[in-house]
């Protein structure tokens, strides 16, 4: 009873200070560029592997695979598969006439498990000329590293009968790191529009009665790889497009009637008549009530699109009034026309 009554006060005082607040919240829509700006007159896409081992790193290579207890085709197949996903996704958004992977070009060829050098602006204009594309996506490395844990355990294992029976086994852990690194490149421009590394694990465990019934029960660990790098090229290739997120604003409720009134207009979504309200305050006596009716309106153009005319009211708001708020409010304004310069660019490109 006494837990009930104190919970009954923590809601009723929750709702006498929302009461009492002179703000309220609102949310909107807004655009920010790609991670990835690639241009606009970009049509045709290249992809390449630059993960496939040189001939000169070929043994280091097969040393690693041994000391991993990698498959001896995993990496090239899972590197094939980021690829594809990569693809798939680019595709999906489109934008480009045409995605192509783009085998048998030795020059590229790398497969250190880490970021090379940047390929030469010519190996690029020559591979860009030889199969008509106007940017390299680049798988510039791609490696799995393994690590097995063995431990002796009880372990359950039907009977003959169907009974599952506690016996000492064995359980073997296979943790698995997937990394892969993406370069893209951009011959027009001569300059590397993105390069980032990325990293994803995996847990494998299998039981048995002896060390290889254990290591059976994990089977699927190639496809849990495959599938892994399909998903991290796919996450790659959604860094090319513009972003829409949902972003929080506070505006003013309480002073006068006119912003009461107004609060209930915004509710019901009539926010030009809530802005013919707050407009009428402008010019109230009371700096306060002025300064939160000309950070109101700034509100009202943002979510207009005129981010201008909401700076120039965010701006007076603080500068001739004082509104704290209006000065976090202005920074903000102005981190949206960056990101709005950056849109603009990218579709002029």
């Amino acid at each position: 009873m006494k837990y009930i009554l104190h919970t009954a006060m923590f809601l009723a005082l929750i709702a006498i200070l929302s009461a009492c607040s002179a703000t309220s919240q609102l949310t909107m829509g807004v655009k920010e560029p790609a991670r990835v700006p690639i241009p606009s007159d970009v049509v045709r896409i290249g992809l390449i592997n630059r993960s496939v081992p040189a001939e000169g790193n070929e043994s280091l290579d097969k040393i690693d695979k041994i000391l991993s207890l990698e498959g001896l085709r995993l990496d090239e197949l899972g590197a094939q598969s980021a690829l594809n996903g990569l693809k798939a996704e680019l595709e999906r958004s489109g934008r480009f006439e045409s995605v192509s992977l783009i085998d048998g070009v030795d020059s590229v060829r790398k497969g250190l498990g880490v970021f090379p050098a940047q390929m030469s602006w010519d190996d690029i204009d020559a591979i860009c000329d030889a199969h008509n594309v106007d940017v390299i996506f680049s798988l510039e490395f791609y490696d799995t590293d393994t690590n097995v844990g063995y431990e002796q355990k009880m372990v359950n294992i039907p009977n003959p009968l169907g009974i599952k029976a506690e016996v000492p086994g064995h359980r073997v852990t296979i943790r698995t790191a997937l990394k892969n690194g993406w370069r893209v490149y951009d011959p027009h421009t001569k300059y590397i529009l993105d390069e980032s590394s990325f990293q994803d694990n995996l847990v494998s465990v299998g039981e048995g009665i002896n060390p290889f019934k254990a290591v059976e029960a994990i089977a699927g660990r190639k496809e849990a790889v495959l599938q892994t790098s399909n998903n991290l090229g796919n996450a790659y290739g959604l860094n090319i497009r513009n972003l829409t997120r949902r972003v929080t604003r506070i505006y003013y409720v309480k002073g006068t009637d006119n912003f009461e009134i107004g609060q209930r207009r915004a509710q019901a979504g009539d926010w030009k008549g809530a802005a013919e309200l707050w407009e009428r305050e402008l010019s109230h006596p009371d700096a306060k009530i002025a300064g939160r009716a000309f950070y109101n309106m700034a509100i009202s153009n943002e979510i207009d699109g005129n981010l201008d005319r909401a700076l120039e009211y965010a701006s007076k708001s603080y500068t001739d009034y004082n509104n704290k708020d209006a000065l976090r409010y202005v920074n903000i304004l102005k981190y949206r026309k960056q990101q709005v310069r950056e849109l603009d660019n990218q579709l002029s490109k």
